[in-house]
């Protein structure tokens, strides 16, 4: 966790003016960094990643920040948050992290290896909004809470990753 000091000091000082997350102390960002690198090590064969709704950085920037040989593209539409996750970008030099501020639904479809996203939507929602970035081998990591059992109506291939009161939905294109 050593290396996610300066993102925790980071986080906590914008965090105070810019209202970035709900998280507001150094353990809840300590959770919610390993929240976002829990399911991760049960993933093989990613090179590329879309974060939809990174926010303050979970998961996707958490994740830049662990894999600098896997290329993360991060989309947020608030500026607050984009500025935040430029500046962690730099701070960390990372060379890894394309971010865009903009809307799913706005950006050209490119492909990746692995769609992720955290607190954004239900499944569906984010099946339907991600539409356009699907093809036949990709998968979705969707971190979800208690009731992701209620978002899985009509959605196949999944798998469910649980962690504490963490569920992480794995879905199959």
């Amino acid at each position: 966790m050593k290396k996610y000091d300066k993102f925790c000091e980071l986080l906590l000082k914008y965090n105070k003016t810019h209202k970035l997350t709900g998280a507001k102390s150094k353990e809840e960002v300590i959770f919610h960094i390993k929240n976002s690198l829990y399911p991760f090590k049960k993933l093989e064969d990613i090179n590329s990643v879309l974060d939809i709704g990174t926010g303050a950085g979970f998961p996707g920037m958490v994740l830049a920040i662990e894999h600098p040989d896997i290329h993360f593209n991060l989309v947020e539409p608030l500026q607050k948050r984009v500025a935040f996750l430029y500046l962690i970008k730099s701070s960390y030099n990372l060379q890894n992290v394309t971010i865009y501020q903009e809307r799913i639904e706005n950006i050209k479809p490119f492909k990746v290896d692995l769609i992720t996203s955290k607190a954004v939507s239900d499944a569906h929602t984010l099946l339907e909004l991600s539409q356009a970035f699907h093809y036949n081998g990709l998968r979705l990591l969707l971190y979800k809470g208690e009731n992701v059992h209620k978002e899985l109506k009509n959605i196949k291939n999944y798998e469910i990753i649980n962690k504490d009161k963490t569920n992480y939905l794995l879905i199959r294109i």
